[in-house]
């Protein structure tokens, strides 16, 4: 009779999970190859793209933001999670031992913790900064700085570490006995009483998964309500301008409503408007350029609008899996073991580490200023960069915009290039 008995233990913040195997369970091979492969490939695609993007933003002097400053944070954190969560996972898991020892037990469970958790504190520091920018721009240029994004960051680290302390003081290994009669260890949480461990669960479910959710969800569903109506606006714009030159419009109007959605102040010139429809050569020199520039304003709203669904996205995607299987295991341990035990609980994991090197993707590599960045840094077209950064003044940070008297309209426009 073959009989496997498997006992998981899910680590709530990094998705540690480690078999304990008190008789030999018939396990595919194939599956081992296949998680070492995938886990290899997330590990070598997070830590090199993390490691690209700190170098990149504390090379170039240019490029230190308010928003990058988050971004330098948020890299530094997912390297974290790489190194110490997808190592210090799957070969426990290959061997069924826990071989680095108790003090590595105590201190790889802390930095799994304090890993996840400022990355999850970054991207809410990232998605308010961007709100604020967006939809209140005068307003949050007076305390939008460098120093007050260091002192963020530094409370986000606090915290983290803060937070975390429980996992080095009840982390300890747990001896077990394998088929062959050979002393194993597994790394676990040790609670004092079932109760305890069931109010950090959730306590964690909250502050890194349910609330940063939340305000993800609200912040960038402002961000693209704004630049939505920034769209609308424009259609309006480009609407009012063909009247014009077709002779149906004497002048633009200035504003469409009463409310917020009047971006900026068109000034009345009917003599000007008049003579410009009646001049077709100087109508095409000045016409074609703007009609060409609030293009690129429409799409790069829709393009940042797609991006910020993607954001929210792939952060439920990524984490709801893993918190969901942490709470079904503190509550009802037996099914959820019976559930989650081998390959199900293996690709949960794996799952939650895609995060890592996901966000350098969203975030910064499929930004093109970033892109050209990290040429110049690499030094593979310096001077081409070099070159088109005079011509390209509008593709800057929007904290790097002066000029106080700045419109929503034209503040949402700097700010679709993304945040890098």
């Amino acid at each position: 009779m073959n009989i496997s008995a498997l006992s998981v233990e899910v680590n709530a913040t990094c998705s540690s999970a480690s078999i304990i195997q008190k008789f030999k369970p018939t396990r595919p091979k194939e599956m081992d190859s296949v998680r070492i492969i995938l886990y290899s490939l997330v590990f070598l695609l997070s830590v090199f793209g993390n490691l690209l993007i700190i170098v990149v933003l504390i090379v170039n002097k240019r490029m230190r933001t308010v928003t990058n400053s988050f971004l330098l944070s948020l890299a530094v954190s997912d390297l974290m999670m790489a190194i110490f969560c997808i190592p210090f996972n799957l070969i426990p898991s290959l061997l069924e031992d826990f071989i680095f020892g108790a003090a590595m037990c105590k201190t790889v469970a802390y930095f799994m913790g304090i890993s996840v958790s400022i990355s999850t504190f970054s991207l809410v520091a990232i998605a308010i900064e961007r709100y604020s920018a967006i939809c209140n721009p005068l307003k949050s240029r007076a305390w939008q700085t460098r120093s007050h994004a260091y002192k963020v960051i530094a409370a986000t680290w606090v915290l983290s570490v803060a937070i975390m302390v429980p996992y080095p003081v009840f982390s300890i290994l747990v001896p077990f006995n394998k088929t062959n009669n050979i002393t194993a260890h597994m790394c676990r949480l040790e609670w004092p009483i079932s109760q305890v461990e069931q109010t950090w669960y959730v306590l964690l479910l909250s502050i890194l998964f349910f609330i940063p959710g939340v305000v993800m969800i609200i912040a960038y569903g402002l961000i693209s309500r704004e630049l939505y109506r920034g769209i609308q606006f424009e259609l309006e714009q480009k609407k009012d301008t063909s009247g014009v030159k077709n002779g149906l419009n004497g002048g633009l109007s200035s504003c469409h409503d009463e409310s917020d959605g009047c971006y900026i102040q068109v000034s009345k010139k009917p003599p000007a408007m008049e003579l410009s429809t009646l001049t077709t050569s100087g109508t095409v020199k000045t016409d074609r350029p703007r009609s060409n520039t609030s293009e690129a304003k429409l799409i790069a709203k829709k393009r940042v609008i797609r991006m910020l669904i993607i954001i929210v996205a792939m952060f439920f995607v990524c984490w709801m899996p893993l918190y969901t299987a942490n709470t079904w295991k503190t509550f009802d341990q037996i099914s959820a073991q019976r559930a989650l035990s081998g390959a199900p609980i293996s690709f949960i994991q794996l799952l939650s580490y895609t995060s890592a090197c996901v966000n350098p993707i969203i975030y910064c590599f499929m930004n093109t200023r970033f892109r050209k960045a990290l040429l110049a840094t690499f030094g593979c077209c310096r001077r081409p960069c070099h070159n088109r950064r005079k011509r390209k003044e509008g593709d800057d940070e929007i904290t790097g915009v002066t000029g106080v008297s700045i419109s929503k309209f034209s503040y949402t426009t700097v700010s679709t290039v993304g945040p890098c």
